[in-house]
């Protein structure tokens, strides 16, 4: 397998805490869904997840199939370690 720069797994690392938050706070909103405050932290952790996977594709490649993540001029989709192999 290809070894990837330290900053690849620091950015994957942050994408799969931050996810973590969406889904604890997923679960917490089912069984509490007038928490306005955890809607809130569920929204801008949202979008801090969005930022960090396109900046993250930029620089690495696409993390997401099926349409979730957009191809570069190469199609490189699968040149890179798969998210789960690292």
């Amino acid at each position: 397998m290809k070894q990837m720069p330290e900053d690849y797994y620091r950015r994957l690392e942050e994408i799969q805490a931050v996810d973590f938050v969406l889904v604890e706070l997923t679960l917490y909103l089912d069984t509490h869904p007038s928490d306005q405050q955890a809607m809130q932290q569920f929204n801008q952790y949202a979008h801090y997840s969005k930022q960090l996977k396109q900046v993250f594709e930029e620089k690495y490649g696409a993390l997401q199939q099926f349409g979730n993540s957009y191809t570069d001029s190469r199609w490189s989709w699968g040149t890179t370690p798969w998210p789960w192999q690292v």
